[in-house]
């Protein structure tokens, strides 16, 4: 049984909650302190010789963090600076003796440095964007300075972690669900309390064409009552093109069409399957699994034998976690969806995203 599944089991009765609610207060105590070791000076954090911006959230699960580096990674490769992101690769199958490079090696095992970690390497490829995975970020950002003399580093999903100095905080807040019911961990979905907010020096709304502009006037409300200067932003995720896993070959979004089926493994499987539906396919058959898991040749030919002959679609992220042996089991109509990142407002909002990452503002 997955946690989400166990935290559902724990909500259906008073007693459970009281536990929940209880772990909550015991997490909100150790995340307290873990910030107060390096406020109050009692633990260093270290910092790098170049610029260094987080992008991270309040929340756990899924906010479109992942394509939020993505977006920053990319621009500023076009605009040629040399960009590195370092990661902890989160729930990694295997330890490695020191840090995990992700550069022009297709050969790399996703196992190594985390799924999402690979996944972005597979698409900053032509972008020459390093991905650096350690246990400890200081060495990751290190190891980049060294091996690829980066001007600005992005740490991935960093905003919990002090141990190295940031230059600004990018804050993705999932227009959807923004802060849940306001309570930690287990018992709510917050990191930490919403007072982070004051560290934010740009904050990005997402999935905004998922909620009414009421709804997003409520949710700026709500960062305001922590930060009432800071930037925020509107974004939504836009799908490109489909690529067939098969051929290789990119497939216009309107090559695909009626009845499909679908899996993800996503902190908010919802959002892809909207997604999907608003191109207009029939989700006749889905199957969704817990965040990060990895799938096994059982489950590829549970898809096989019940899709029916129909198109069988899945992201990025899922793709890169399928056996080596793939192949033999899926041998037509397999397709990823790749979506991007969309700045609302025109280049005036987005010209705000990319002053953040300007190595120049060091």
């Amino acid at each position: 049984m997955d946690l989400v599944a166990v935290k559902e089991k724990f909500e259906t009765n008073a007693l459970g909650r009281g536990m929940l609610k209880v772990a909550s207060k015991m997490y909100g105590v150790g995340a307290w302190a873990h910030r107060a070791l390096y406020q109050h000076g009692w633990k260093n954090a270290e910092g790098v010789n170049c610029r260094v911006v987080c992008i991270g959230n309040l929340t756990a699960g899924g906010t479109g963090k992942t394509t939020t580096v993505l977006l920053a990674a990319t621009t500023l490769a076009k605009a040629g600076t040399r960009v590195a992101i370092v990661s902890r690769g989160y729930k990694r199958q295997q330890k490695a003796d020191g840090p995990v490079i992700l550069f022009d090696n297709p050969d790399a095992d996703w196992r190594l440095a985390g799924d999402e970690p690979f996944m972005m390497s597979r698409v900053l490829s032509k972008y020459q964007v390093p991905i650096v995975i350690a246990n400890k970020r200081v060495d990751a950002a290190n190891e980049a300075l060294r091996r690829f003399k980066s001007q600005i580093i992005l740490l991935d999903d960093g905003l919990q972690h002090f141990a190295l100095k940031r230059d600004a905080n990018i804050v993705l807040v999932d227009a959807k669900n923004p802060f849940g019911n306001k309570e930690l961990l287990p018992y709510g979905i917050l990191r930490e309390p919403l007072a982070g907010l004051k560290r934010a020096d740009l904050v990005v709304l997402t999935h905004c064409d998922q909620v009414t502009p009421r709804q997003l006037e409520d949710v700026r409300d709500q960062v305001r009552l922590y930060n009432d200067t800071v930037e925020i932003l509107e974004s939504e995720h836009r799908p490109e093109y489909y690529v067939d896993i098969c051929t290789t070959r990119q497939v216009p979004l309107d090559e695909i069409k009626g009845p499909v089926a679908c899996f993800c493994a996503l902190g908010h499987p919802e959002s892809f399957e909207r997604t999907l539906q608003d191109l207009g396919l029939e989700l006749r058959q889905k199957w969704r699994f817990a965040d990060h898991q990895f799938y096994t040749e059982e489950n590829l030919r549970t898809f096989e034998a019940t899709r029916a002959g129909l198109p069988l679609i899945t992201t990025f992220k899922d793709f890169v976690k399928f056996p080596d042996n793939w192949r033999e089991i899926l041998t037509k109509d397999v397709y990823v969806l790749s979506v991007n990142l969309h700045i609302r407002g025109g280049e005036g909002e987005f010209q705000k995203f990319t002053d953040v990452l300007s190595p120049k503002r060091r």
